[in-house]
């Protein structure tokens, strides 16, 4: 296969139709508009339907009735949207309905800046819907990784029957690299569970399988199929029952405790390291530039990579970085993941964020300045 030169955000559309996507619902928004552009052609090439709707409540709304129909479906957007998107994304994962969502980070809050990156969602992505709930928010830090990632998040909202959010900056989305995108085999392409005997009276919507996940029919097959954002039964009807209500919720939660197994974070050069730096997204490629210039100075450094922000890879994450005196979070926010790492790892392991603001990508020389912060606090001089 030929190496093409090609977008973050066209690798996504691709990836997407790789992974079998066959509807999108979507608003244009900016740093994301082209990965509609993109389904706009290649989508009724292939029989697939893309719509574009009046806004970004409409465009998932669109996306979760196509998934009931039995569509692979997504959408794509920014901040702006993403935050109009979130009661449908809750609704999503109270009726397990499949789906993928791209957010393409810009810079905010409100209108902020549209054509500037950012790593300012990543709270929102986890907390933007209220009530308890388990998500699964991938983040790439490539364009070849956001089309393999694209596929990934297809896969993981068939199989689990969950909304799924795909999160990169806008560095990522407009970055061109010379790659090679291969069609996954059929083997590698997952799809939800479907019931196989003959509708009858006796079916319950939501019976969980092994893995905690309940059979989909599509609307229309025949099958009684009740559908609701109220706390429900296995039939599916509304209860205010305290003890289905909380088997449901074990549930949900359960059912996406494989998904960081499914894809780990990176470890890259931290086997002898005494210095970590964490980072995801566009600012991870520049924390391993950083990390290489610091072991070309004699010091031992190396850095963790979550693929998976949430739900986070605690036994990893716990293992892998609590043997370290001194841990320095990179990111392009205020401090969003750099909560995760306080929270899961003792106290004796020194945290600093290096935090960057303004629209503009992490540089090298400040992820190396974060590093440097260590030598006031006596733990070495770099």
């Amino acid at each position: 296969m030929a190496i093409e030169l090609v977008s973050g955000n066209e690798a996504c559309a691709r990836g997407a139709i790789a992974a079998g996507c066959n509807f999108f619902g979507g608003y244009p928004i900016s740093p994301s508009s082209e990965i509609a552009e993109t389904l706009a052609k290649l989508l009724p090439e292939r029989q697939g339907i893309f719509i574009q709707m009046e806004d970004e409540m409409a465009s998932v709304g669109s996306v979760l009735g196509a998934s009931l129909g039995g569509a692979k479906a997504m959408t794509a957007t920014s901040g702006p949207g993403f935050t109009l998107m979130q009661e449908h994304l809750g609704y999503a994962t109270l009726a397990e309905i499949p789906c993928v969502v791209v957010d393409v980070m810009r810079v905010g809050p409100s209108t902020g800046v549209p054509t500037a990156p950012s790593q300012g969602d990543v709270m929102q992505a986890r907390w933007g819907s209220h009530g308890d709930r388990e998500v699964a928010v991938l983040a790439p830090a490539s364009v070849k990784e956001i089309y393999d990632m694209t596929v990934n998040a297809f896969n993981i909202a068939e199989r689990l029957r969950t909304p799924v959010v795909l999160m990169f900056d806008e560095v990522l989305a407009h970055m061109r690299e010379g790659v090679e995108l291969f069609q996954p085999s059929v083997e590698e392409l997952w799809s939800r569970p479907r019931p196989v005997d003959h509708p009858s009276s006796t079916f319950q919507p939501y019976s969980p399988n092994s893995e905690g996940v309940a059979l989909m029919p599509n609307f229309g097959d025949g099958y009684h199929f009740h559908v609701t954002g109220l706390m429900h039964n296995e039939k599916g009807f509304p209860t205010t029952h305290p003890e289905t209500i909380r088997q449901l919720m074990a549930r949900l939660k359960r059912k996406m405790e494989p998904l960081p197994l499914w894809l780990p974070a990176e470890h890259y050069r931290l086997k002898d390291a005494e210095v970590a730096v964490v980072a995801y997204g566009i600012t991870a490629r520049v924390a391993k530039e950083a990390v290489d210039r610091l072991r070309d100075q004699g010091i031992l450094a190396g850095v963790y990579r979550p693929r998976i922000l949430w739900p986070v890879g605690r036994s990893d994450l716990i293992e892998t970085l609590g043997k370290f005196q001194s841990i320095v979070v990179a990111e392009m926010n205020q401090g969003q993941w750099v909560e995760v790492v306080e929270r899961y790892l003792p106290n004796s392991v020194r945290v600093l964020l290096q935090s960057k603001l303004g629209g503009e990508p992490m540089t090298t020389e400040e992820i190396l300045d974060g590093c440097r912060e260590f030598v006031k606090k006596g733990v070495r001089a770099l």
